[in-house]
Protein backbone atom coordinates (compact mmCIF):
# COMPACT_ATOMS: atom_id res chain seq x y z
CA UNK A 1 0.00 0.00 0.00
CA UNK A 2 1.32 3.60 -1.23
CA UNK A 3 1.66 5.81 1.76
CA UNK A 4 1.38 8.73 -0.62
CA UNK A 5 -2.20 9.98 -0.52
CA UNK A 6 -1.58 13.30 -2.60
CA UNK A 7 1.39 14.06 -4.61
CA UNK A 8 -0.26 17.35 -6.83
CA UNK A 9 0.08 20.35 -5.44
CA UNK A 10 -3.50 22.89 -5.22
CA UNK A 11 -4.16 24.85 -8.02
CA UNK A 12 -1.64 26.87 -8.72
CA UNK A 13 -2.02 30.89 -9.95
CA UNK A 14 1.33 33.18 -11.23
CA UNK A 15 0.33 36.60 -12.35
CA UNK A 16 3.29 38.32 -13.34
CA UNK A 17 3.93 42.18 -14.05
CA UNK A 18 1.41 42.99 -11.09
CA UNK A 19 3.41 45.70 -9.83
CA UNK A 20 4.78 48.12 -12.84
CA UNK A 21 7.74 50.17 -10.33
CA UNK A 22 9.69 46.53 -9.64
CA UNK A 23 11.93 45.30 -12.03
CA UNK A 24 10.44 41.81 -11.38
CA UNK A 25 7.19 41.43 -9.89
CA UNK A 26 4.55 38.37 -9.50
CA UNK A 27 1.28 37.37 -7.51
CA UNK A 28 1.91 33.71 -6.63
CA UNK A 29 -1.13 31.55 -5.63
CA UNK A 30 -1.38 27.93 -4.30
CA UNK A 31 -4.67 27.34 -2.97
CA UNK A 32 -6.15 29.98 -1.27
CA UNK A 33 -2.20 31.20 -0.08
CA UNK A 34 -1.53 34.34 -1.87
CA UNK A 35 1.51 35.63 -1.63
CA UNK A 36 3.00 39.60 -3.77
CA UNK A 37 6.50 39.25 -4.59
CA UNK A 38 8.94 41.93 -5.88
CA UNK A 39 12.37 42.04 -7.15
CA UNK A 40 14.13 45.43 -7.01
CA UNK A 41 17.89 46.08 -8.24
CA UNK A 42 20.38 48.14 -6.55
CA UNK A 43 23.57 49.21 -7.99
CA UNK A 44 25.30 48.66 -5.13
CA UNK A 45 26.13 45.95 -2.23
CA UNK A 46 26.51 45.05 1.26
CA UNK A 47 29.76 46.61 2.76
CA UNK A 48 31.24 43.19 3.23
CA UNK A 49 30.92 42.66 -0.58
CA UNK A 50 32.45 45.59 -1.63
CA UNK A 51 35.42 45.76 -3.99
CA UNK A 52 34.97 41.67 -4.69
CA UNK A 53 33.21 42.41 -7.81
CA UNK A 54 30.35 40.03 -7.09
CA UNK A 55 26.61 40.57 -6.63
CA UNK A 56 23.89 40.01 -3.94
CA UNK A 57 20.51 38.59 -3.70
CA UNK A 58 18.54 38.76 -0.59
CA UNK A 59 14.91 38.70 0.66
CA UNK A 60 12.35 40.09 3.10
CA UNK A 61 9.35 38.18 4.01
CA UNK A 62 6.22 39.66 6.33
CA UNK A 63 2.43 38.79 6.68
CA UNK A 64 0.38 41.32 6.21
CA UNK A 65 -2.32 42.08 9.05
CA UNK A 66 -5.23 40.77 7.69
CA UNK A 67 -3.90 37.47 6.14
CA UNK A 68 -4.65 34.88 8.59
CA UNK A 69 -7.81 34.25 10.50
CA UNK A 70 -7.10 36.91 13.19
CA UNK A 71 -5.39 40.71 12.42
CA UNK A 72 -1.80 40.34 12.95
CA UNK A 73 -0.10 43.19 14.11
CA UNK A 74 3.18 44.76 11.86
CA UNK A 75 6.94 43.95 13.03
CA UNK A 76 6.95 47.49 13.60
CA UNK A 77 9.68 47.02 16.27
CA UNK A 78 11.75 44.34 14.16
CA UNK A 79 11.51 40.98 12.33
CA UNK A 80 10.34 38.24 14.86
CA UNK A 81 12.17 35.37 15.10
CA UNK A 82 9.57 33.29 12.46
CA UNK A 83 10.34 36.50 9.71
CA UNK A 84 14.04 35.94 9.71
CA UNK A 85 14.04 32.12 9.28
CA UNK A 86 11.96 32.35 6.51
CA UNK A 87 13.61 35.57 5.09
CA UNK A 88 16.89 34.00 5.32
CA UNK A 89 15.77 30.51 3.86
CA UNK A 90 14.07 32.26 1.11
CA UNK A 91 17.49 34.56 0.41
CA UNK A 92 19.57 31.51 0.83
CA UNK A 93 17.71 29.39 -1.74
CA UNK A 94 17.63 31.56 -4.25
CA UNK A 95 21.26 32.74 -4.12
CA UNK A 96 21.96 29.11 -4.61
CA UNK A 97 20.83 29.19 -8.34
CA UNK A 98 22.79 32.76 -8.60
CA UNK A 99 26.55 33.51 -10.46
CA UNK A 100 27.22 36.29 -7.99
CA UNK A 101 30.45 36.93 -10.33
CA UNK A 102 28.69 37.68 -13.35
CA UNK A 103 25.27 39.54 -11.38
CA UNK A 104 28.40 42.05 -10.59
CA UNK A 105 28.46 44.83 -8.22
CA UNK A 106 24.78 44.97 -7.65
CA UNK A 107 22.03 43.48 -5.21
CA UNK A 108 18.29 42.47 -6.03
CA UNK A 109 15.98 42.64 -3.55
CA UNK A 110 13.26 40.14 -3.35
CA UNK A 111 10.20 40.98 -1.19
CA UNK A 112 7.59 38.79 -0.17
CA UNK A 113 4.62 40.21 1.47
CA UNK A 114 2.06 37.53 2.29
CA UNK A 115 -1.95 38.72 1.44
CA UNK A 116 -3.70 35.31 2.75
CA UNK A 117 -2.08 32.33 4.45
CA UNK A 118 -3.61 29.43 3.88
CA UNK A 119 -0.24 27.07 4.27
CA UNK A 120 2.95 27.31 2.53
CA UNK A 121 3.79 30.90 2.61
CA UNK A 122 7.68 30.22 2.18
CA UNK A 123 7.09 27.76 -0.18
CA UNK A 124 4.29 30.03 -2.57
CA UNK A 125 7.24 32.63 -1.97
CA UNK A 126 10.29 30.91 -3.24
CA UNK A 127 8.28 29.36 -6.26
CA UNK A 128 6.72 33.41 -6.60
CA UNK A 129 10.30 34.71 -6.25
CA UNK A 130 12.60 33.05 -8.75
CA UNK A 131 10.05 34.11 -11.18
CA UNK A 132 10.36 37.88 -10.24
CA UNK A 133 14.19 37.22 -9.74
CA UNK A 134 13.97 35.65 -13.83
CA UNK A 135 12.00 38.99 -14.66
CA UNK A 136 14.85 41.12 -12.91
CA UNK A 137 17.65 39.60 -14.82
CA UNK A 138 15.82 39.56 -18.05
CA UNK A 139 15.65 43.21 -17.91
CA UNK A 140 19.25 43.89 -16.88
CA UNK A 141 19.90 41.86 -19.64
CA UNK A 142 17.83 43.75 -22.34
CA UNK A 143 19.48 47.28 -21.13
CA UNK A 144 22.75 45.98 -21.76
CA UNK A 145 23.98 45.82 -17.79
CA UNK A 146 24.60 41.96 -17.68
CA UNK A 147 26.72 40.43 -20.43
CA UNK A 148 25.49 36.70 -18.99
CA UNK A 149 22.54 35.48 -17.45
CA UNK A 150 23.57 34.86 -13.76
CA UNK A 151 21.30 32.65 -13.19
CA UNK A 152 22.52 28.61 -13.08
CA UNK A 153 18.98 27.08 -12.63
CA UNK A 154 15.40 27.56 -11.67
CA UNK A 155 13.92 27.12 -8.39
CA UNK A 156 10.84 25.88 -6.73
CA UNK A 157 9.40 24.80 -3.10
CA UNK A 158 6.68 22.62 -1.86
CA UNK A 159 5.66 22.06 1.96
CA UNK A 160 4.56 17.84 2.64
CA UNK A 161 3.15 16.27 5.59
CA UNK A 162 2.28 13.29 7.38
CA UNK A 163 -1.65 13.46 8.13
CA UNK A 164 -3.08 11.46 11.51
CA UNK A 165 -3.64 8.38 8.92
CA UNK A 166 0.42 8.03 8.17
CA UNK A 167 -0.41 9.37 4.62
CA UNK A 168 1.75 11.49 2.99
CA UNK A 169 -0.06 14.82 1.04
CA UNK A 170 2.02 17.75 -0.89
CA UNK A 171 1.70 21.20 -0.42
CA UNK A 172 -0.43 21.61 2.67
CA UNK A 173 -2.97 24.12 3.48
CA UNK A 174 -3.70 25.75 6.27
CA UNK A 175 -6.35 22.62 8.40
CA UNK A 176 -3.86 19.91 6.92
CA UNK A 177 -0.46 21.88 8.02
CA UNK A 178 -2.39 22.25 11.77
CA UNK A 179 -3.09 18.49 11.91
CA UNK A 180 -0.11 16.78 10.74
CA UNK A 181 2.38 15.09 12.84
CA UNK A 182 5.27 15.74 10.25
CA UNK A 183 5.64 18.87 8.61
CA UNK A 184 8.32 18.77 5.94
CA UNK A 185 9.57 22.38 3.12
CA UNK A 186 11.63 20.76 0.80
CA UNK A 187 13.07 23.41 -2.03
CA UNK A 188 14.47 21.83 -5.14
CA UNK A 189 16.37 23.11 -8.47
CA UNK A 190 15.23 22.68 -12.00
CA UNK A 191 17.86 19.71 -12.17
CA UNK A 192 16.62 17.61 -9.63
CA UNK A 193 19.09 19.26 -6.81
CA UNK A 194 18.20 19.71 -3.48
CA UNK A 195 18.94 23.47 -1.89
CA UNK A 196 16.83 22.65 1.70
CA UNK A 197 15.08 20.08 3.73
CA UNK A 198 13.17 21.45 6.01
CA UNK A 199 11.24 18.30 8.48
CA UNK A 200 10.23 17.84 11.89
CA UNK A 201 8.34 15.03 13.73
CA UNK A 202 5.87 17.31 15.85
CA UNK A 203 4.59 14.32 17.26
CA UNK A 204 5.23 10.37 16.74
CA UNK A 205 9.17 10.25 14.94
CA UNK A 206 8.29 9.33 11.50
CA UNK A 207 10.29 6.16 9.70
CA UNK A 208 13.02 5.77 6.78
CA UNK A 209 9.70 4.48 4.25
CA UNK A 210 8.12 8.06 4.89
CA UNK A 211 11.05 9.89 4.62
CA UNK A 212 11.70 8.47 1.05
CA UNK A 213 7.76 8.94 0.64
CA UNK A 214 8.38 12.62 1.34
CA UNK A 215 11.40 13.21 -0.64
CA UNK A 216 9.85 11.32 -3.41
CA UNK A 217 6.01 13.12 -3.09
CA UNK A 218 7.91 16.23 -3.33
CA UNK A 219 9.78 15.61 -6.20
CA UNK A 220 6.63 15.06 -8.01
CA UNK A 221 4.79 17.82 -6.87
CA UNK A 222 7.87 19.87 -7.43
CA UNK A 223 7.27 19.33 -11.21
CA UNK A 224 4.09 20.54 -11.08
CA UNK A 225 5.11 23.84 -10.02
CA UNK A 226 8.18 23.91 -12.20
CA UNK A 227 5.94 23.64 -15.04
CA UNK A 228 4.00 26.09 -14.04
CA UNK A 229 6.74 28.64 -13.96
CA UNK A 230 8.37 27.83 -17.00
CA UNK A 231 4.90 28.00 -19.03
CA UNK A 232 4.67 32.10 -17.15
CA UNK A 233 8.49 32.73 -18.10
CA UNK A 234 8.16 32.01 -21.43
CA UNK A 235 5.16 33.88 -22.19
CA UNK A 236 6.47 36.93 -20.79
Amino acid sequence: MSLIKRDTPRPIKFTPGINPYAAGSVMAEFGNTKVHITANVQESVPPFLKGKGQGWVTAEYAMLPSSTHTRSERERKGASGRTQEIQRLIGRSLRSIVDMQKLGERSIMIDCDVIVADGGTRTTSISGAYIALEMAVKKLMKAGLLKENPIKDSLAAISIGINKNDEVIADLNYEEDSSCGTDMNIVMTGSGKFVEVQGTAEGEPFSMDHLQALLGCAQTALKVVMKEQKAVLENL
